[in-house]
């Protein structure tokens, strides 16, 4: 007998440790770590650095456009053997036998002008001709060349996209910029909605481990009633009913907690099976928020703000297109020297003065409208951007308006959903005490219970509706109310 029963004691202690281990081996997180934690190695943070880093490429790209480049073009070799008609003095024509290569090398230093949209180039090029059949008396080898020439090629009355880059490329990058900055303060709201889904599971979890004790002990209570004659059978199945269902509820809580466990552990990077344990965020932020600096602060910061402008140059730019294509002309200038010699060497000696200066142009003389059609397409299409993007900055004028104010309703919904809840367990717990010794009925203490739950859970939605719209106002404004500093800083896009 003394032998099941150390075995019997051995097994529980073992169960004890594995339970406390279990526990202890929980990872705690407050929301501040949580929201730290999935802006740093989240999947959706990834993503948004690597947007970041694609859109930083795109601008250094842009930049490149107006710096010098040097370019070395040419063809080496290019190699024929064949027989070819050679059309002869008399008009008749001779089959001969060619073999022979051709190379050709350029060298360019070349710039883009931005104010006109023309390109300047300064380059040097060389030519071999080999006639691998060539008789004996005569050189196999020739070579001509370009030791130096200065190009320019320059569109007249056309449409400049140097120009207009220049205006609209900065805009996008520093948008994107921006954007990044509110994504990252959108993966922040987007955590707190699972660090709060969780939160609530595990609320519900305790409510319901905690209401079965409470159900367990009412239900041994009546039973001692009930031997007693004092209760009649139709409380006594009552209470077991609620037994019953206060265990259907915890197995639903303990589903619905594992379920917020492994949407939490797969946005913020850790393995479904790791065990956390959440601190709730009741410590609120005591700081003012006025509309007016709100919405100034949003239209100072925001990546839209700057999207309104940049549109609308957008729009001007296809309009000067539009305008830029009724005539096509080119100026082709370039002046240099040129030679042809034997010897490689004998390129550079006395060369030749290389000059051209053509003119191109190209203008429709009936073009039954399409270059009225296309110039009143663009017009139109301007002022609908025009009118699109006022509209559009007074509903983000009225959307900042209606979050800040959500924000304020928040804080005091908060603070009366706290009281509320202490109030409701105060209750509960007196009510408790008093069946306990026979001054309330059991609907009344089911009454008290059900309050006593529906005011936690109100609470806390009211605490998770509170971060949410504190970090919503972040994400709007750029801009930390609590520390009175910029979200957006230069060292921090960069980095």
């Amino acid at each position: 007998m003394r032998k099941s029963t150390l075995i019997v004691i051995l097994i529980v202690a073992t169960v004890l440790c594995s339970f406390r281990a279990n526990s202890q081996d929980a990872m705690t997180y407050t929301l501040e770590e949580m929201v730290e934690r999935a802006k740093e190695i989240s999947p959706a943070s990834l993503r948004i650095r690597t947007k970041r880093e694609n859109r930083y490429w795109q601008y250094r790209q842009f930049k490149a456009n107006y710096n010098p480049q040097l370019r070395l073009n040419g063809t080496i070799p290019s190699y024929s053997q064949a027989f070819n008609s050679i059309t002869q003095p008399d008009g008749s024509i001779e089959f001969l036998e060619v073999q022979q290569n051709f190379i050709d090398l350029e060298l360019g230093l070349q710039q883009v002008i931005a104010p006109t949209g023309g390109i300047i180039s300064v380059n040097s090029s060389t030519n071999r001709f080999d006639n691998f059949l060539a008789d004996t008396n005569e050189p196999q080898t020739r070579y001509s060349g370009v030791p130096v020439n200065v190009r320019l090629q320059q569109p007249i009355f056309a449409y400049n996209p140097f120009k207009w880059d220049k205006k609209i490329q900065p805009l996008v990058y520093e948008e994107s910029k921006r954007e990044y900055v509110q994504e990252m303060e959108e993966v922040s709201m987007l955590v707190t909605n699972l660090f709060f889904d969780y939160l609530l599971a595990q609320v519900n979890f305790d409510i319901a481990t905690q209401n079965l004790a409470n159900s367990e002990q009412i239900f041994s209570i009546e039973q001692k009633r009930y031997e007693m004659g004092v209760t009649f059978e139709d409380a006594l199945l009552q209470v077991e009913l609620q037994v019953l269902q206060a265990r259907q509820d915890l197995a639903q809580a303990k589903m619905d907690l594992e379920g917020s466990t492994f949407a939490v552990n797969s946005f913020i990077g850790l393995n479904q099976y790791d065990q956390i344990r959440l601190i709730s965020p009741t410590e609120i932020p005591q700081f003012e928020v006025d509309v007016n600096r709100a919405i100034e602060l949003a239209f100072e910061n925001r990546a839209e703000a700057l999207g309104f402008i940049r549109r609308e140059l957008e729009a001007e730019a296809q309009l000067a297109e539009a305008k830029g294509n009724r005539v096509n002309m080119q100026l082709n200038a370039s002046y240099g020297y040129n030679n042809a010699a034997f010897n490689f060497g004998d390129l550079y000696q006395n060369p030749n003065t290389q000059a051209l200066v053509n003119l191109g142009l190209s203008v429709p003389i009936l073009d039954w409208g399409r270059n009225k059609a296309r110039v009143s397409q663009a017009q139109a299409n301007q002022r609908l951007v025009e009118y699109t993007v006022d509209q559009e900055r007074i509903n983000f004028e009225q959307e900042i308006f209606t979050k800040v104010k959500n924000f304020i309703m928040m804080r005091e919904r908060l603070e009366v959903t706290r009281i509320s809840d202490e109030v409701a367990q105060k209750r509960y717990d007196i009510a408790l005490k008093r069946y306990q010794t026979g001054n309330v009925t059991i609907t009344d203490l089911n009454i008290a219970q059900g309050e006593k739950d529906s005011n936690k859970r109100a609470y806390y939605a009211s605490l998770k509706d509170f971060w949410v719209a504190y970090y919503e106002l972040r994400a709007l404004t750029l801009y930390d109310f609590e520390t009175q500093t910029l979200l957006y800083t230069e060292e921090e896009i960069e980095g």
